[in-house]
């Protein structure tokens, strides 16, 4: 039994909650519990139930979430989750309550990450000097990056999923065509996340005069894998090469020479397809730039615990936004 006062992790995407308690100063995970977004009306149904399976006074908290963490009202990108975090902090009593950006926390965990849950994509495998991005498609595409910083890192909150999406060939030019007729602006996250693959599984259907009879990211995936759709593995090809383009241009654009973390539920569950992807060769695809992209180290991160990691390092972080 737990009995000292400790402090409430959580990082809250759009799809799960996870929830732990940690001491502070540690980042090792006490009475772990993953709950459904879409089972609870708000963040504080959620924490309510949480709390109600541990003994234990909770005195502060940091949450890691899907959105941009700007002022006391939060509005979730891909849940129907809005809350106030004064009001939820008064609620629990929390004498303090800090929100970081889920991939910032992403970013401030993968450091934490037993090596055994890291698998190289190519050849390299060692940690290089300089900044390090980390980056995955999930519910949304989440894109973060770690700093040097005597004497550890600073992370970096970046939107870098809503970069604006640009074809590499005819065939994605007629795929930003038809997500153009939907969206209007289309970014990198129509493609690069659970949705994203549907978006793109449907537009190549559109493209090649074919029928779409798969209708969620699941049975896509699972027929690519399977062999049993030609259309679908032609689509999780895809997804993977333009997962290649668009990671190596996060790693030009912020120098992320250091290695990157692909992080996020879609890679680790279609891992051995993805090894075996374009991916690798797409990330390195950058004309006179290809040595450097090619010295780059490339990780696919399989925790799915890396960001209340990263929520537990943040407890004390002085550059994090504190709500008083």
């Amino acid at each position: 039994m737990i009995a000292k006062a400790l402090a409430l992790v959580g990082d809250i995407g759009g799809t799960h909650a996870r929830f732990a308690l940690v001491e502070k100063g540690s980042v090792a995970l006490l009475e772990t519990r993953i709950l459904k977004c879409s089972d609870y009306a708000g963040p504080q149904a959620a924490v309510a139930d949480y709390l109600a399976g541990v003994s234990v006074p909770v005195t502060e908290a940091c949450f890691a979430i899907a959105a941009p963490v700007v002022g006391h009202t939060v509005a979730m990108t891909n849940n129907h989750w809005h809350f106030d975090t004064q009001a939820l902090q008064q609620a629990f009593g929390w004498h303090r309550f800090r929100l970081v950006n889920d991939y910032t926390a992403m970013a401030l965990g993968v450091v934490h990450v037993p090596g055994h849950k890291l698998v190289p994509v190519g050849a390299l495998a060692e940690r290089q000097p300089g900044p390090l991005l980390i980056m995955g498609p999930g519910t949304g595409l989440g894109m973060s990056a770690l700093i040097p910083a005597h004497p550890g890192w600073v992370p970096l909150a970046t939107e870098g999923g809503h970069v604006d999406f640009a074809p590499s060939d005819d065939t994605e030019s007629q795929v930003l065509d038809y997500l153009r007729a939907q969206f209007g602006r289309v970014s990198v996250e129509r493609l690069l996340c659970g949705g994203g693959l549907l978006n793109l599984y449907r537009a190549l259907a559109t493209i090649k005069a074919l029928p779409a009879t798969l209708t969620t990211p699941e049975q896509v995936t699972a027929a690519a894998v399977n062999g049993s759709s030609d259309l679908a593995r032609q689509t999780l090809e895809r997804f993977c090469k333009i997962m290649g383009q668009v990671a190596g241009n996060a790693t030009l654009t912020l120098g992320s020479f250091g290695g990157v973390y692909l992080c996020g539920g879609i890679l680790p569950a279609i891992l051995p397809f993805f090894l075996s992807s374009g991916f690798r060769g797409e990330f390195e695809n950058k004309g006179r730039m290809r040595p450097l992209l090619a010295a780059t180290p490339v990780w696919v991160v399989q925790d799915p615990l890396t960001g209340l990691y990263g929520a537990a390092a943040a407890l004390d972080q002085a550059w994090v936004t504190k709500l008083l």
